[in-house]
């Protein structure tokens, strides 16, 4: 995988509240990419171990902050996502600085939150990734065992992480049946 990966803060989050990011960096380091809302939800000064971590991987070069500047079409698609419209359920900042940088530079969006994001995915065909994905390319590129993302997935549902099942095997099943 080439692209760069637009992380949402749920995603990134769910590795850094379990102190895990040595699968972010195996698999994708120097491919993610925190959009500056995103930077700035986990550098909430009420959880400073997470801005540390978030620090971390940007000073090994694993991760890189991008600004969304005005006058920009990643601006325009930006503001768009989190101004009020009839009909339309407002996302979060980061979220919506996820799909507007996935969506300028043709990138994969990493995010958890699938009922917010999916009409977007949908509408600008936009490749998508989540934590459930991640652990399943760990463990078909032999970084992780069934096991160990069983224990990685409570981990972060003990952190309250918000995932799609109820542990990693629940969801390679999902995976193989909708295959």
């Amino acid at each position: 995988m080439t692209k760069e990966l637009f992380f949402d803060t749920d995603c990134l989050s769910a590795f850094l509240w379990i102190n895990n990011t040595n699968i972010l960096e195996q698999l994708y380091s120097g491919q993610i990419v925190l959009p500056e809302p995103v930077y700035r939800e986990l550098s909430n000064p009420c959880i400073p171990h997470i801005k540390q971590r978030t620090d971390a991987l940007i000073a090994n070069n694993v991760a890189k902050v991008q600004e969304i500047k005005a006058d920009t079409k990643e601006y325009k698609i930006y503001l768009s996502l989190v101004s009020p419209e009839k009909g339309r359920k407002i996302i979060g900042r980061g979220e919506a600085g996820g799909i507007a940088l996935a969506i300028t530079y043709d990138g994969i969006l990493a995010s958890n939150n699938l009922s917010d994001i999916e009409p977007y995915v949908e509408k600008y065909n936009l490749s998508h990734i989540d934590t459930g994905r991640i652990l399943f390319d760990a463990l078909q590129n032999d970084l992780i065992t069934e096991a160990d993302g069983n224990n990685i997935w409570q981990q972060m549902i003990s952190k309250r992480r918000k995932l799609p099942a109820v542990s990693f095997s629940e969801y390679l099943k999902g995976k193989i049946c909708s295959a």
